[in-house]
């Protein structure tokens, strides 16, 4: 089985330029932006930040809103705050280098068991076991187990299948390295996430339960996600002829520390709006409905309705608001939640 997976892997394995130069910090760098975030956006955005900040020295040292700028378009933005967290205590503990056993990666800020035993594995060859999404629908279709993979006894069960690989053979590092990408690399371009799997394609369709079974219908099993709750919010891009007012979000909770729209937990008519308006010490001149948007977190969901109202004189800051012009909204991070509304002044006045 061993052999098979590492020459298919050695096949069809994907250029990606994490995988060039074998260093440890692009291997971890990678494998945080790879959370929730799709390979094709990965891609570019890792060689834009790599080429920001080259390595850990530089991650730690970097400026909140460059850093923030830096992450623009990934979401999910407490991964970039955790990054730079690290690699300060990797300053601070490790001369600026990570440590290569699992057990001492696990324990710095952000990394949890999956990309502790990734970057113990893919940068340093340790034996150690990194089982993600795809390589639990990998293993689970391949011995046929039903067990809830949202479980974290099936992930601990699944651990140890890989452990007992290694178990069973002494793997050079560069093995290693090779047999950890090749179980991810199979879940991403074989047996698929969504849609049935490309069994004919697969180093083990002589042995997979689930496809021998005819159940890769039904295996993995995951139990659904509790519902989104939705969050009714209503968006004020208030401006004068120059410029925008930006609030910045509290340091700590959802989107901590990012710029925004001012908005309201609420839906508002349009003299709600200009109250709302008048009460952030703002006198309105004009008003007119944007397109209504909504955006989907992991646990809730936000339905926007939204408002630009013009303001009858320049903007003036009170604390937590700053003012920008286009230019700089183009280049302050907006969390995507926003986009829409800082895409379409990107397009017209």
């Amino acid at each position: 089985m061993k052999t098979a997976l590492l020459s298919w892997y050695e096949a069809n394995k994907r250029d990606l330029p994490w995988r060039e130069t074998g260093d440890p910090y692009h291997v971890w760098l990678s494998e945080i932006m790879l959370q929730q975030t799709r390979v094709e956006a990965v891609r570019e955005k890792f060689i834009e930040f790599t080429s920001e900040l080259p390595d850990i020295p530089s991650l730690a040292a970097c400026d909140d809103d460059r850093l923030m700028r830096l992450w623009e378009g990934m979401g999910y933005y407490s991964r970039a705050r955790n990054l730079k967290k690290c690699a300060q205590a990797l300053m601070n503990e490790y001369q600026g280098r990570l440590p290569e056993e699992r057990d001492e990666l696990i324990r710095l800020p952000g990394i949890g068991p999956y990309t502790a035993g990734a970057v113990s594995a893919i940068a340093y060859g340790r034996p150690a076991a990194a089982v993600d999404g795809n390589v639990m629908r990998v293993l689970a279709r391949l011995f046929g187990m039903e067990d809830d993979i949202r479980d974290a006894h099936t992930k601990q069960l699944m651990e140890q299948i890989i452990l007992h690989c290694y178990d069973t053979w002494t793997p050079d590092r560069h093995t290693v390295q090779s047999f950890t990408q090749a179980w991810m690399e199979i879940g991403a371009l074989v047996c698929v996430p969504n849609g049935p799997p490309h069994c004919s394609e697969c180093p083990f369709v002589h042995v997979c339960r689930a496809h021998l079974e005819e159940t890769t219908d039904r295996i993995p099993y995951r139990s659904p996600l509790k519902q989104r709750k939705i969050i009714e919010k209503t968006v004020l891009v208030i401006r004068d002829g120059e410029h925008f007012l930006l609030h910045k979000r509290p340091d700590t909770g959802l989107l901590a520390g990012l710029y925004e729209f001012p908005s309201v937990d609420a839906v508002l008519s349009v003299r709600e709006a200009l109250d709302e308006t008048e009460r952030l010490g703002f006198e309105p001149l004009h008003i007119r409905r944007l397109p209504d948007s909504r955006h989907i977190f992991t646990h809730l969901e936000w339905h926007m309705t939204a408002y630009e109202i013009r303001t009858a004189s320049p903007l003036a800051c009170s604390e937590g608001y700053i003012l920008a012009d286009k230019k700089d909204l183009a280049q302050r991070a907006i969390p995507n939640a926003f986009q829409k509304y800082k895409d379409y002044y990107q397009l017209r006045d």
